[in-house]
Formats: C-alpha cells, structure tokens, sequence
C-alpha cells in the first residue's frame, strides 16, 4: 500500500463531523448571547446601582472641601490683608480591607493625638468596608508626622473651614459664615450681603487617587459653573480698622460707655475707610456669644437722637438759602424761647444778647440760635432742606440691616418739631446717615453714597471695580466752603479754648451732648449720647471722621469725651497717608 493514499469518508462520517462543528458554533453563540445579555443588565438595566457601587470604590460618600471666597482689608501701598478666608485641617480614615494589626494602628496614631479606642476597633474590624473615618479636624503639623510612618491603610482628606485672622477687628462688617438648619450661608455683615458672590456651591466628591489616574471621572460629578464667584476686595483700611478698633476699646474703657461706635469716611467718594463698634465679638468663636444683639451693627442698624452735630446742617441751610449772612447778620440771644408752651433753652440757659453772630451759634452750641435759622427758613424749606441731606433716608450701604431713622417731625405742621430737630433733637437717624449727610457740608455739597467694597475678583481673573454715581448735589459749592470756615472756627477758637488748633492742619469739626430717649418716652436727666464729626484738611478734606458713645459715666460734654480719640485718629490719618499741610 502506497504512503500516499487517500483515506476515504462515508457519508455518515461527514454527517458526523458537521453536526459537531454545528453543536460547537451553536454553543459558542449561546455563551456570546449570555455575555451580551448581562452586559446589558448591567450597563443598562442596572446602571444606576453597579455606578452607585463602583463610585463608593473611588469616591467618598464625604463632600469635598467646604469652600467660599476670600474678603480682603486693603492695605495702603501693600497687598491686601485677610479678614475672612479658608484655614485647612484634614479628617483622618481607614481601609479596614489593609489592616492587619488594628491595635498596632491603633496605637500608632493614638501617640500623636487622641483617639477614642472602642470606636477605632469597632471601625477598624469592618473588614468588608473600605472606608471609615476615624478623625476630624485634624491638625497639618500632626498629619505630616503620622504621613512620615508610613501607616498602612490610613487615609488623609484636607477639609476647610472659616478663619477670622483679624478677629474682632472689623468683625461687625465682616460678618460670619454659619447654617440656618438648611445650608451654610453668611448670617450678617458682607458675609451675609455678599453671599450670592463668597458662596462655592460645589458638588464635587473627594476622589480616589488611581480613579483619577485610570478614568473619567469628571463626568460622574455635577459642579455648578455658571454662577459668578469671586473674592471681595474692601475700601476698609487694615491698619486704620485696626487703629480705630483700639480707639474705640480704649475709649469705652475711660468713660464706661454703654455702645461706642465710629466711622472714618472719604468724604467725596462714600468709600469707607474703617467702621467699627462695641460691643463687638470674635466671628472665629461667634458660637459662644450669649447675647445676639452683639452682632448687629450699630452703625448701620442703631438710630440715635444725634443733637449738636446736627446744627451745622441747619446753618449751612440757612446760607445756602440766602436767608442769612453768616458774617453780617444777627440775632437777639434771649437764653431761652418758648414756642407755644415748649420751651427751648441754651445749653446752660445763658443769653448772649444782642447782635449774637451766626458763628456764635456754632461756637457756643446755642439751641435758641438755630431755632432763630429755622425761623428765617420758615418750616417747610427747613424739612426740604433736611431731606435733601438724605436725613431720614436709607444710604443704600452695601451691609445688611440698614435702618431708615424716625424722622416725621420733617414732616409736621407743627413749628416746634421743626425747631427742635434744627438742633438734632425729636429725630433718630443712624450713624451712617449721619456721616454722609456731614460729608456733604466738606465735600462741596454733594451726597455721596456709602460703601465698603472697592472690588470684586471673579474666578476668571476679572476684575470688577464697584462704580458710585455721581451724588445729587444738595448746597451750592460756595456754601460748602462758607459753613467750612465757620467749622474751622469752631476748632480753632471754641473747641477748649482752641486747645486742640493744628499749627499746620485746617480741621472742621463739632460736637454734640443729647439727651437719651427713655423707652417709654421722654428723656432721661442723667443719660446722654456723646458724638464727635470733623474733616480735614478742611477746604480739600481727605477724610470725615464721626464717633459716639451711649451713656459715658462721667463726662459732662462731648468735647470731654470724644475730642482726644478724635484727634489720635486725626493725627494717625495724616501720619498714615501720608497727608501734606494745608497751613
């Protein structure tokens, strides 16, 4: 038989053969069906639960780091200064999956910081659970010591929390970041009128290292990108809130005040340049304050019968009317007028008798002298005036919880309330509206809009510059330096017998003593509220300054109380800034 002959098959071999390639390919195609089919079940019909389990293997059920934007001080001529930013602390877990020895772990973190041991082993021995945290608010010196042992199976996530570097400095603008039961939010100062801009609504998840590396996994986490955020750049001065805050401590602390308050102001721009207040309180612990009332703002919020300083106003409204001369024209100074039975009287129920000076009235804080302005004023053009003044009107400042005032004696036919308000007294306004309705008498007439925010920093890069109009214009100019000179007067020659003068400086101020209003109405004989304004140099004024107090203990004047912190803060301005003589 030859090497090469052919094999032949029957027909029921090759049948055969065929019928066995069938039962393969038709078993292959099953195993495919099969694959395919929980393919399906599971990237289709069970996406959304083997998703929910896959992401737990790389991202953790803990929000990532809370997050909100930064509010600077400025700072003249350096960078500008934090007054509420991120401080980092990190939260410590464990992979019970990687443990061998729970309490050699235990014991090697429990060195450094304390742990509470049941918790960790009851944690540590899950040992189908890759992820259990143990610790928060873990220091970074003491997570780089842990990090350096090399502690396998310990993880470290960075977390964020709100930091007050300046403390109770400024902290009444500031604000402070806290929940309402719902969400974190700000709850007062710019943290509160801000929030919209200092708010990160992320969404984002604290992902696993290899997840990171090895996958998509962006597109498994919604962030919200459409909202404008952004860090907040203040007019406020770091330094001089600082000195102001310490003025205002030192002052409370000689005269036993009740409430102290101050705001140091450009007076042709609006652009606050330090406010601050006491009773104040620390936003890093706000948890602690016992008594709520401390966090309002008593610059913005209180409303105060202001008295004296409100006179200039009323003098420089007679000027500006043309009804008076206030180097010519004259009055008779009785001590004390009586108008329909309520009786208005000099401070010390002194007359000063005929051919009294209009500079006198200032001079000598004369109370019968204004209600001689209001008188040439007539009523109605004496309110008109005040309104224009903005008294009785919100500034529109960019805080919360402005108050209006209780000023409808400007609106009364009744000559008295018109009288006594020439004077400061039957009208409450707050301090901030004071401010800017005494800025109008330096700044050429003009009222000008406060605020406390120079700029917002977007996280684009962007930067907005905040813009004021253009300020109605309330006296004429001339009138404006005419009421200055008078101003300039007063401190030069009345103040304590001029005792306060600047060789070199021109500095227009006034004070003012008011009674305190009793709850249940009428005044108290005992109680009153000291304030203090000036601006300087007087005919290009840099800066207007106003303080108060409430109910100093043993200081009869407001000259007694309020002129040496006035002029500390005078003499730092022109020091700081660096402000050239006028004289």
């Amino acid at each position: 038989m030859s090497d090469n002959s052919e094999v032949n098959l029957t027909d029921e071999q090759v049948e055969r053969s065929k019928d066995r390639a069938y039962i393969v390919l038709y078993a292959w195609m099953v195993f495919v069906c099969i694959i395919i089919g929980r393919a399906f079940y599971i990237q289709v019909i069970q996406h959304t639960h083997y998703t929910q389990i896959g992401n737990k293997q790389y991202i953790s059920s803990v929000p990532i780091n809370f997050d909100r934007g930064t509010i600077l001080f400025s700072n003249y001529q350096k960078a500008p200064v934090p007054a509420a930013q991120l401080r980092s602390t990190y939260r410590i877990a464990i992979d019970p999956t990687q443990i061998k020895d729970a309490e050699v772990l235990y014991r090697s973190i429990s060195k450094y910081i304390p742990l509470d041991k049941n918790m960790f082993m009851e944690k540590a021995t899950k040992v189908n659970d890759p992820y259990e945290e143990i610790l928060r608010g873990v220091k970074s010196e003491i997570v780089a010591v842990l990090k350096a042992q090399g502690l396998k199976g310990v993880m470290y996530y960075r977390d964020n929390e709100r930091s007050y570097p300046q403390e109770t400095v400024g902290s009444k603008v500031i604000g402070f970041v806290g929940s309402d039961g719902t969400r974190v939010k700000g709850q007062d100062g710019l943290a509160r009128s801000y929030d919209d801009v200092l708010t990160r609504n992320s969404n984002d998840m604290t992902v696993n290292f290899f997840a990171e590396l090895f996958t998509d996994i962006e597109k498994t986490v919604v962030s919200n990108t459409d909202k404008q955020e952004g860090d907040i750049i203040l007019t406020i001065d770091a330094e001089a809130e600082r000195v102001l805050h310490q003025t205002l401590i030192e002052t409370k602390q000689v005269w036993k005040s009740d409430t102290i308050g101050g705001i140091i102001m450009d007076p042709k721009t609006g652009a606050i340049i330090a406010m601050d207040g006491l009773p104040s309180f620390d936003p890093n612990e706000f948890k602690d304050v016992k008594d709520s009332s401390v966090f309002i703002n008593q610059n913005v919020s209180g409303v105060y019968e202001m008295g004296s300083i409100i006179k200039p106003i009323t003098m420089a409204s007679a000027i500006d009317s043309g009804v008076i001369n206030e180097v010519t024209t004259t009055y008779n100074d009785t001590g004390f007028r009586d108008l329909n039975g309520y009786k208005v009287k000099n401070f010390d129920s002194k007359a000063r008798g005929r051919n009294t000076s209009m500079q006198t009235i200032l001079d000598k804080s004369l109370n019968v002298g204004i209600v001689f302005l209001v008188e040439q004023l007539g009523a109605k053009q004496f309110q008109n005036y005040f309104k224009k003044f903005g008294i009785g009107t919100e500034t529109g400042i960019d805080l919360p919880g402005e108050a209006s005032g209780l000023t409808k004696n400007l609106d009364s036919n009744v000559f008295v309330d018109s009288a006594t308000a020439g004077f400061g007294q039957g009208i409450a306004i707050t301090p901030i509206q004071t401010i800017r309705a005494l800025a109008v008498l330096g700044n050429g007439g003009k009222l000008v809009s406060p605020h406390v925010v120079d700029s917002i920093i977007y996280k684009s890069g962007d930067r907005n510059k905040i813009t004021q109009e253009d300020g109605e214009q309330v006296i004429k100019k001339e009138t404006s330096e005419r009421i200055s000179r008078m101003l300039v007067h007063v401190v030069d020659t009345a103040l304590k017998n001029g005792n306060y003068k600047m060789d070199h400086y021109t500095i227009a101020a006034k004070t003012g003593t008011a009674q305190m209003v009793k709850p249940g109405g009428g005044y108290y004989d005992d109680r009153y509220l000291h304030s203090f304004f000036g601006y300087f140099p007087a005919y290009e004024p840099k800066y207007i300054i106003f303080l108060f107090h409430t109910y100093p203990k043993g200081a009869g004047f407001a000259a007694d109380s309020l002129a040496d912190p006035f002029f500390k803060l005078v003499k730092f301005l022109i020091s700081y800034y660096e402000i050239p003589p006028d004289r």
